[in-house]
């Protein structure tokens, strides 16, 4: 625990992460653009630094938390980022949701200053930041991983799972796709739901026996009762969902590989945040197939639009 640990980002994600890691007896100090997010962390006993540049400076791990891509690559490039006032043999460590393609060209940045990268984007929501029992899609090169391990165990990785590439962009790869498999659920779920109710099941039931069906998954039996409660998982923006789906779909253009699918969900989360705007709900496509359905699917439960949050 003796390494320096930076974290740039205190804010839905970056805020537990930091929190726990203080508890747990890392040497912590965080960063933010946002003054107020400054204020709490010393308020709850984090030190704190001006700045990216300053956070790196007196880092031997600088983790960034960020809100995506753009963000990343602006703190960390430039003549006053982050990656160049980090000392040669420091590390990188990425938990931001970020575009492969612009990893890539950081980690050949870093790795030009003498710093190693790995990537972890996260599995999981601010709970299991503040609880350690966040998972990560890990990649990095073996030596790397291993100086950010007790780190990540902190956090809730389980230390003897097999690392997923070597390459950090691979490791935000994996991400994207399994949250595009994660939406595109929300939207055949969703639609199957409907119909069955329309040609006479209760949703509960038919959920119940689509559980038991060959068409089971971990979608269905985690995360398709909050559809049927009405509960839109705000942990998540709508807007940072359709980023993370059209990068996807840029990826799935440039390989030349079949994407009809991913442009399909894509175009309706599209349609959803031009329908509720940019709000906190990661299960807002399924609101707007209930409302073009004509009433959700728990028709107790008021319409999304009506108890809609300020865009953040």
């Amino acid at each position: 625990m003796s390494r320096r640990i930076g974290i740039l980002g205190y804010g839905r994600m970056g805020a537990p992460v930091a929190r726990r890691l203080h508890r747990h007896g890392f040497d912590v100090t965080v960063s933010d653009i946002d003054e107020g997010a400054l204020e709490r962390a010393r308020a709850e006993g984090l030190p704190t630094a001006p700045d990216g540049g300053a956070l790196a400076a007196r880092s031997d791990t600088l983790i960034t938390v960020l809100p995506g891509p753009i963000e990343c690559r602006d703190a960390l490039t430039g003549a006053d980022g982050a990656l160049g006032a980090l000392a040669p043999g420091g590390v990188w460590l990425d938990f931001t949701s970020n575009d492969p393609r612009s990893v890539s060209a950081l980690v050949v940045e870093a790795a030009g200053r003498g710093v190693g990268s790995v990537a972890a984007p996260m599995r999981g929501g601010p709970a299991d930041a503040a609880a350690g029992t966040l998972g990560f899609y890990l990649a990095g090169e073996p030596a790397e991983v291993r100086e950010v391990s007790g780190i990540l165990t902190a956090l809730g990785h389980d230390g003897s799972a097999t690392v997923v590439q070597t390459d950090p962009a691979l490791g935000h790869v994996a991400k994207l796709i399994a949250n595009t498999l994660w939406f595109g659920q929300v939207i055949a779920v969703t639609e199957v739901l409907l119909l069955g109710r329309a040609l006479g099941w209760d949703p509960s039931a038919l959920h119940a026996a689509l559980l038991e069906s060959p068409g089971a998954s971990a979608f269905l039996e985690r995360h398709a009762p909050s559809i049927l409660a009405g509960d839109p998982l705000p942990d998540f923006s709508l807007g940072r969902v359709v980023e993370e789906l059209e990068t996807v779909l840029r990826l799935a253009e440039e390989a030349g590989t079949p994407h009809e699918t991913i442009e399909l969900v894509t175009r309706l989360h599209r349609e959803a945040l031009a329908s509720f705007g940019d709000v906190d709900g990661e299960l807002l496509a399924a609101a707007l197939l209930e409302e073009r359905a004509g009433r959700p699917l728990s028709a107790d439960v008021p319409s999304r639009r009506d108890t809609r949050t300020e865009a953040r």
